[in-house]
């Protein structure tokens, strides 16, 4: 039993792992990283969230999070704004509408042919089910 359960385990993270690379390399054509991406993504599904929301959004460390908006913020991808009390609040520039959009084109593209071999609407939606179904917390016996 253990082998199968390894096995699966590892069959999701080598598909996580070409998905990732898949992206990555469409994502340095139009000059950003999947983490740059992944957290303008982020930022705009939560306009004036904080960093501690967006790192655990983007499945980051605070600190990881705070140096990558640091880079975003010096190329003019986010602005950074005083909240309430110490929270500071991220949102897009024009610049970083931009780069999101012409990101999500490329990601398209790009997980298209990362799901090719499931061209059947029904067996994307059942691998989407499933995997939701794997990421729901379950209640504590």
């Amino acid at each position: 039993m253990h082998g199968e359960l390894q096995e699966l385990g590892r069959a999701v993270k080598q598909a996580q792992y070409r998905q990732h690379r898949a992206l990555d390399g469409a994502l340095q054509a139009i000059g950003t990283t999947l983490a740059q991406w992944d957290a303008l993504r982020a930022i705009s599904r939560s306009p004036g969230a904080s960093a501690r929301e967006l790192a655990a959004a983007t499945f980051q460390t605070e600190q990881a999070f705070g140096t990558l908006a640091g880079r975003l913020t010096a190329q003019n991808l986010v602005e950074r704004r005083p909240g309430h009390g110490r929270r500071i609040e991220h949102h897009l520039t024009p610049a970083g509408e931009q780069v999101l959009a012409a990101g999500h084109k490329v990601a398209d593209k790009a997980l298209a042919d990362c799901f090719s071999t499931l061209p059947d609407g029904t067996d994307r939606a059942t691998l989407l089910d499933l995997l939701r179904r794997l990421n729901t917390p379950r209640e504590a016996p």
